[in-house]
């Protein structure tokens, strides 16, 4: 369990939330940094989880606005809790505070991209899968939405 989850700017948490993303997605899984930091963040808002008053996890809601997609949709992405905190429930009380905070927005859908090893932690929360399995920075993932 955190200490607490927060709603940051980018701009504002820009060093915790680079901290957590570059060990998570760059040292853990080989991701290019281009890829992970893709000039997009300071377009949405950030969740950061906090354990023992360290930031310990992060995660983005993206604004959808393509045609298709129903209308007020969101894109989670970015999740990550750094190694030593996983399993703690840290990462569904993230999800969590922004299936909350997309809620309060009106939101009506949230999609996301989850490795495939993933899946079950987001089924439990609400999330169907649609589509087949595909790559994303050299990753297998699925993608997902949930109704709110």
């Amino acid at each position: 369990m955190s200490d607490r989850i927060e709603v940051v700017s980018f701009e504002d948490a820009k060093i915790d939330i680079q901290k957590i993303r570059h060990q998570v997605f760059q040292q853990e899984q080989g991701v290019e940094p281009e890829l992970d930091f893709d000039g997009l963040d300071n377009l949405t808002p950030h969740f950061l989880a906090y354990r023992q008053g360290q930031p310990v996890g992060t995660a983005r809601l993206r604004s959808l606005d393509a045609p298709g997609l129903e209308r007020h949709s969101v894109k989670l992405e970015r999740m990550a809790v750094l190694s030593a905190y996983r399993g703690q429930g840290i990462g569904r009380e993230l999800l969590q505070a922004a299936i909350a905070f997309a809620h309060s927005q009106g939101i009506a859908e949230i999609r996301l991209n989850a490795q495939t090893y993933a899946k079950a932690f987001y089924q439990k929360l609400g999330f169907e899968p649609y589509g087949s399995e595909f790559q994303e920075a050299g990753i297998s993932h699925i993608a997902m939405k949930k109704h709110l």
